[in-house]
């Protein structure tokens, strides 16, 4: 067995001097007080009045006050975004047949459960359309000729394409006629994407 490694350690006046430096220097991310000579850090807490009315709210059981929504237009809307609200009108919806399980595909359906419904609705306002996916309760809401309020909807992509829908943190609901016209050739939809993996 050969000699043990020596190890060298710094000297505690070093050490000192290493540590005043590092506390001298100035915190991205926190306001810093000016520094004692015992090396203490002491960083003043800072709430912002939005956060503490929030906290207060808390306490005291009142809700925080709601944001007023921001209306998007169906232009603006891209790949892998969420939270629109936006107002548009229902040009055509066409149910889609739910699909057949194959034989020992997966688990067998039981007697109780039910079918999920599924249409594809081209919604649209004066800047473009695009397609809407509705789901159960929605395929009812969406029939062409409405007008329908969308709130909380966000963009899935399928197949490379962009389609539009609400789940259960949004809303969908009907509401007085619109007076725009609706862009039946900007179809955000037939507009493909492609995911590229930047390394």
């Amino acid at each position: 067995m050969g000699p043990s490694p020596s190890y060298s350690y710094p000297q505690p006046g070093f050490v000192l001097s290493l540590l005043s430096v590092l506390c001298s220097l100035p915190s991205p991310h926190l306001p810093r007080e000016p520094q004692s000579d015992d090396f203490r850090v002491s960083t003043p807490l800072r709430i912002q009045p939005a956060a503490m009315a929030t906290v207060a709210a808390a306490k005291g059981g009142e809700k925080p006050a709601l944001r007023k929504p921001v209306f998007v237009k169906v232009d603006q809307l891209g790949p892998g975004t969420v939270g629109h609200t936006l107002t548009v009108k229902v040009v055509s919806a066409k149910p889609i047949a739910p699909r057949a399980r194959a034989a020992g595909g997966g688990p067998a359906a039981s007697a109780g459960s039910r079918q999920v419904r599924i249409a594809e609705c081209i919604v649209g306002d004066e800047t473009g359309v695009i397609v809407f996916t509705a789901r159960n309760e929605q395929v009812d809401l969406l029939k062409p000729g409405t007008t329908v309020l969308l709130r909380n909807a966000r963009i899935d992509m399928f197949k490379g394409s962009m389609r539009l829908a609400v789940d259960k943190w949004g809303r969908v609901e009907v509401t007085e006629p619109a007076n725009f016209t609706v862009k039946e050739d900007n179809n955000m939809s037939l507009v493909e994407y492609e995911l590229v993996n930047v390394a």
